[in-house]
Formats: C-alpha cells, structure tokens, sequence
C-alpha cells in the first residue's frame, strides 16, 4: 500500500496498511477479519500465491502480510464468532477491523443505569457527543499487540492513532483465538 505511513515494526505497519485498506472502501463497512502471515514465509512456501498478492523479493523479509478471510457471519455476535476460530500454524497473527459509536469520557456520567445491551447502544446514538470511530486491532501469537483507531470526522491517514493499548477488549478477544 502506496500510502502507508512507514512504522517502527512489522505488526504497526501491518495494521496501518490493514486501515489504509480498509479506508479506501469507505465507511459502514462491516467487520473484517485478516490473517496475518510472515511474508518470506509465504513467499518461499507459496511463491504463486505471493506473486498474485504481490508480494516481490525486494519487501524486507520481517513483513507480515495481511490475508483477508472470509466474511464475518452479521447474525452471530463478534465475541462469540471469534471463539470458534483457530489459526493454522503458518498464521503468525491476525487482525480485525470494526466500525463503533464511542461517547467521550465526559459523557460516562451520563448514560442510565440499567439498560440492556439493544438499549445502550440506541442511546449511545443518539448521544449528541458520538463519534464514529473505526478500530483495526492486530495481535501476534507471542502476545504482541497493535491497534489503529480512526475517527470519521477526522478521517485522514495523518489523524490515524496508533499504540499497543488502545482496544485492550478486542485485543484479548483476538490473542484468544490462538489458545491451544
């Protein structure tokens, strides 16, 4: 990806071109589910498969590359969805891209107690203070984790914020995917 911010590691580049990716096919997008392999891997094991992802020798050989799955089931929740993944070997992590409505910590005082999930959520949209924002977490088996949080009404690749803590929920969710 042409536009990709160069980043310090592997998983940060990967989740910001997973973002960048992901950007490009706008918003209300539903939720993605990515792959991620070691790309000298992919190359040496799969060479016709890095060549239609191309994928040429000149990338450094500790790049991750993202692989799409399929879609994400819309009738099954998200955390229940992600408990019935398990990743082959040759998966080195992998990564989510999620749209939600998030209310700044100043609105927290606000939202009524007692309301069910259906509930919260309608409020939560109706709040004057909501704010899209789009959320890519990618984590590696060894526990290392990344994220990317975009907000629509700054949607710029330069107001893209990134950092290892971001979505500590979502990021457990996905490191539970490889449990043995």
């Amino acid at each position: 990806m042409s536009n990709t911010p160069m980043a310090a590691n592997p998983l940060t580049r990967a989740v910001l071109e997973i973002d960048e990716y992901v950007s490009g096919l706008g918003w209300d997008q539903p939720a993605r589910l990515f792959a991620l392999v070691d790309t000298a891997r992919l190359r040496a094991e799969q060479p016709s498969l890095a060549d239609r992802l191309g994928l040429g020798d000149e990338q450094e050989n500790t790049a991750l590359t993202p692989i799409e799955q399929d879609e994400i089931p819309t009738g099954k929740p998200l955390d229940e969805f992600l408990g019935t993944i398990a990743w082959p070997g040759s998966v080195a992590g992998c990564a989510l891209t999620v749209e939600r409505l998030m209310l700044p910590p100043s609105a927290e005082a606000q939202v009524p107690q007692d309301l069910d999930e259906a509930a919260l959520a309608a409020w939560v949209a109706k709040h004057p203070e909501r704010q899209e924002v789009r959320m890519t977490v990618a984590v590696l088996r060894d526990g290392t984790r990344d994220s990317a949080l975009r907000l629509r009404e700054k949607d710029s690749p330069t107001e893209v914020l990134t950092g290892s803590a971001l979505v500590p929920g979502l990021a457990e969710a996905l490191s539970a995917t490889f449990a043995e």
